[in-house]
This record gives structure tokens, sequence and C-alpha cells, in this order.
């Protein structure tokens, strides 16, 4: 991947980075030689082993953060210790997400609607990656092209919303591409060189998505390696017109 040909020391910050798309981030960008510098954030050390592993090969290049995207002090503190090392990023790609966990489970039908599930949708899906715009901002000031991209999905595309369903995952990352946009429009005004998209990766073989693959086709069901890989392409084919916007793993744009 060649994020810029003309930036020899390219700053990337992966967020959600312990597994998933997010590794596959990590993994693609550290055999980059025009990536400097990969700062990489966990939510838990436990679920973080194998990032964690990279670090011994790539001690120069990777830095492991502690961060829960739902807590904003975490947040400030990890821009603070990128912000003693690098000046300015390049590339950020927010890959954090929810879809289920533990009895937590999308919802079928109304009767299954549960506010507590609807408001721990909309804190990791949505709250985390505005909060990320917010405190962001400075790293991405600069007069250097950037892309600030968030993983979104096709499912919160309300146009797009033909079989219902899954309400909270739904909404919450319908909410993640309102609040991209609108920040895209702000960050247009204090830093023009920054785009900011929300991204649909296709159906990848990750464990967010391990309980529902049994009706996909194998020929839609990407790797890790693969999402990641067309991915960086749309990223690196973005135009200054772009930020804002909503595009498919093979970079057409999705409707609202």
């Amino acid at each position: 991947m060649v994020f810029n040909d003309k930036i020899t020391d390219t700053n990337s910050l992966i967020v959600g980075a312990n597994q998933g798309i997010g590794l596959g981030f990590v993994k693609n960008l550290l055999q980059d030689e025009k990536i400097a510098k990969v700062y990489a954030t966990y939510r838990q050390q436990n679920a973080a082993e194998e990032l964690l592993s990279l670090v011994d090969k790539h001690s120069d290049k990777l830095i492991c953060l502690e961060m829960d995207i739902t807590d904003e002090l975490q947040i400030v503190e990890a821009v603070k210790k990128i912000r003693t090392q690098v000046d300015k990023l390049h590339l950020v790609v927010n890959c954090v997400g929810l879809l289920h966990e533990d009895t937590l489970q999308p919802e079928k039908s109304l009767r299954e609607i549960n506010s507590e599930n609807l408001l721990h949708y909309f804190q990791i899906n949505s709250i985390g990656a505005v909060l990320l715009a917010k405190h962001l901002l400075p790293l991405l000031r600069h007069g250097e092209r950037s892309v600030f991209a968030s993983i979104s999905a096709k499912l919160g595309s309300i146009g797009d919303n033909k079989l219902g369903g899954w309400y909270g995952y739904r909404a919450s990352k319908a909410a993640l591409n309102m609040l991209m946009r609108t920040a895209a429009i702000e960050y247009k005004r204090t830093c023009p060189k920054a785009l900011i998209v929300t991204l649909h990766p296709g159906t990848t073989d990750t464990r967010l998505s391990r309980p529902f693959q049994k009706n996909v086709p194998a020929e839609k069901l990407f790797s890790v390696e693969r999402t990641v890989t067309q991915l960086l392409a749309v990223i690196e084919q973005l135009q200054e017109g772009d930020s804002g916007q909503f595009f498919s793993w093979d970079g057409s744009r999705l409707p609202w």
C-alpha cells in the first residue's frame, strides 16, 4: 500500500487493533516501508495477545496503546501520548464495532428492543467515533493529505434497508454515518487536507460476523487480508470531494 508517494514518513493510527479487521490493518501497514509509525489501540490486554506479540519484531514502528473509545478520558490520554512522539497523523482507521456479545444479539423484532442494549450499540458504534474526530483534529490539521476512515456497514444505509430487523446495529451505524459526515463538514473548514469517510468492508470472516455467515455465498465472504487490501485501495483513490461520503469495499458510493 502506498498511501502517498510524496510522503515517506507516514504516521498511522488503527483504533480497535486487537482482532479482526483492525489487526489486519496493523499487519499490512507494518509491511509498508513508507509507514513510519503504526499506533494501535486495544481495550483489554488479555484480548490483545497477538497484537502485543508483534511489538517485539517491530519495536521501532509499532506502538500499542490501551484505550476504550467509550471513555473520553482514555481517548484524551492516548492522543496525548501520540503527540509526545509525532505532530501529525496521515491515516486513521477506526475499526471498533459491536454486533453481538454475551447475551446481546441483533433484534429480530420490536419485541426484543431493550433500551440499555440500544444505548450500548450507540456508545460503541457511533459516539466513540465522533469523540475520536474531536480529539484527533490537532493531529490531522496539517498541510499533507490525511484520511480518517471509520468502518461502518451497509446495514446502516437507510435507503438500502429492505429486510428490517437488527434495530440497534442498523441505527447506530446510520448514526455513525451522520456523525462522520457532519464532522467532515467541520474538518473542511479547519483542516481541508483531511478527508473523513465511512467504509463498508463487506462480510469479512471475523468473530463479529461468524454467527451470521451460514447464508453468505463463499465468494462474498472475504478473508481479513482481502478486506484490508480492498479498503486500503479505496482509501488511496479518495479525492478531495469525497470527504463525508460512505463507500463500499469496491469503491462504489452507498446510499444514506
